[in-house]
């Protein structure tokens, strides 16, 4: 059940790490940032284009992938891999953060989550045995259990309820796991997620209940869903060190680049947001200085790259003049040209914070990062839907 995960070096000052995931369909270098594909793809880009940015793994959606193409599609087409085109990792969300983001399509009982289709309204049943089952149709190379994730502020109670019935449904998706194979001849894996919300003593509970249930990997649920950002790390500092050492980690939902430093840090493997791909279709690009909203007047006449360090596409032959005028006159090209530029931004930072930890450089490359990237610019980028 476990794909091969080994750790390659450990910074000396942090609990930063570089690792290798391996997986049926390729080898995952840690840490490492996940696309979000919801329906198979990555907005705006072709499979052969997220490639040339650095990308290594994508994130899909079970739920969406149900409502379309459908299972029967996928069977037929032979697994995701197949039908999209993309023939590297992929790693699916279980629906769970739907039940956080459609709290009015949806009812959760002990069975499962009630579902009525944003698309046409039609009912249907997401129950943990079923999301694996979806998820071995869809093939993806890493499934996500089914979890319950509370929104914040969360009242204890609340919060000790959806904990509890994650626990349970994780039981039931680790049995239905190890009682079902592969459809496409290439092994699979699933992680368990950590809930709890902001409450620490629930979330040590959640991650030492998890551990026991021998996942090859584990998520930390439930965060950026509002809560404020030292609140967020901290979590993550308390849970980090309470998963097994030998085990990816993964932190579902983040997120900008200041928060991809800090958490690798803490000790994290893999993570996911829609920030990259969704701020660039809206015109948010990202430099060494911070991010910039490329449809602002005082680019109109600027001659410059978007990121005169980065040697992406639309930095080697447009300007952010042409690609400002691009979005103002409504060209495809323009959501294409920037989120090329910022799925290279963030693969270049994870691979660059690999070399530094690798050359025992993290604590200094960190602060140079900080130094010199306008973090307070950043509140020009979406604080809403960083899981699609």
């Amino acid at each position: 059940m476990s794909p091969s995960f080994k750790i390659i070096a450990r910074d000396a000052q942090s609990r930063a790490r570089v690792g290798q995931l391996i997986t049926a369909h390729g080898t995952v270098d840690t840490p490492a940032f996940m696309p979000v594909g919801t329906q198979g793809c990555v907005k705006a880009v072709s499979p052969d284009e997220l490639r040339d940015c650095g990308i290594q793994i994508m994130l899909s959606n079970t739920y969406h992938l149900f409502l379309r193409p459908g299972l029967e599609i996928l069977r037929k087409m032979g697994g995701l891999h197949r039908f999209s085109g993309w023939s590297h990792p992929i790693l699916t969300d279980s629906g769970g953060f739907q039940v956080y983001s459609l709290s009015e399509f949806r009812k959760i009982t002990e069975e499962g989550v009630y579902f009525r289709s944003h698309l046409d309204g039609s009912y249907f049943l997401f129950t943990p045995e079923a999301v694996v089952d979806y998820q071995r149709a869809i093939g993806s190379d890493i499934m996500m259990v089914l979890d319950e994730c509370p929104p914040y502020p969360c009242e204890r109670e609340c919060a000790v309820r959806a904990l509890e019935l994650t626990h349970r449904w994780a039981a039931r998706s680790l049995k239905r796991f190890i009682e079902t194979e592969p459809l496409y001849g290439f092994p699979q894996s699933m992680f368990g997620i950590v809930q709890g919300s902001v409450y620490g003593d629930l979330r040590r509970s959640s991650a030492e209940t998890l551990v026991a249930m021998d996942f090859p990997g584990y998520a930390i649920g439930g965060l950026s869903v509002g809560e404020p950002k030292e609140l967020m790390f901290e979590i993550v500092d308390l849970v980090a060190p309470l998963l097994p050492d030998d085990r990816p980690r993964y932190l579902m939902g983040v997120g900008k680049p200041e928060d991809l430093v800090e958490a690798v840090s803490l000790g994290i493997d893999l993570f996911d947001c829609v920030i990259p791909t969704r701020n660039g279709r809206n015109g948010t690009v990202f430099t060494r200085d911070g991010p910039l909203v490329i449809k602002n007047a005082r680019f109109k006449e600027d001659l410059r790259p978007i990121d005169e360090t980065c040697s992406c596409y639309a930095c080697r032959n447009f300007t952010r003049a042409f690609i400002r005028h691009l979005f103002n006159a409504g060209e495809i090209l323009a959501l294409r040209l920037a989120t090329i530029h910022n799925l290279t931004f963030y693969a270049t930072l994870m691979a660059e914070m690999r070399e530094a930890i690798l050359a025992g450089e993290f604590a200094r490359w960190k602060r140079s990062f900080y130094s010199r990237y306008a973090v307070e610019a950043a509140d020009e980028l979406s604080q809403e839907g960083c899981r699609a």
